[in-house]
């Protein structure tokens, strides 16, 4: 009888790690303006790509969006202030998967340009 709770338990952890998300690597770009100019250039570009932002905190410099089309994306934006500079870094989901980093390049791109920071 005690290899039935044994055997509950194992299956009991098993599924519980089939459940977590994996954590996707984030993306990231220092731009030559300040923390909160970029911030809110970062936030206007997600709305206007379609994102709808649920969170976000200038103090913190964090938010956080959705797109809620099929298939399902998320992204989570952080900005740092660096003196003069700002470090942004962005990371996605697709679905319930970690998105590629390096496809996230467009979007910091496309960022850089609406701040007029594009060489």
């Amino acid at each position: 009888m005690r290899w039935i709770h044994w055997v509950s338990l194992g299956s009991l952890i098993v599924l519980t790690g089939c459940a977590t998300t994996p954590s996707p690597e984030p993306r990231e770009l220092v731009y030559q303006a300040p923390a909160e100019e970029t911030f809110r250039a970062a936030v206007s570009l997600m709305v206007e790509e379609g994102y709808v932002v649920r969170h976000a905190d200038l103090d913190l410099g964090r938010a956080e969006s959705v797109l809620s089309r099929w298939p399902r994306y998320r992204l989570i934006l952080d900005v740092d202030p660096m003196g003069s500079a700002s470090r942004v870094r962005i990371s996605a989901w697709r679905g319930e998967q970690p998105f590629p980093p390096i496809r996230l390049d467009p979007w910091l791109v496309a960022l850089q340009q609406r701040m007029g920071l594009a060489p």
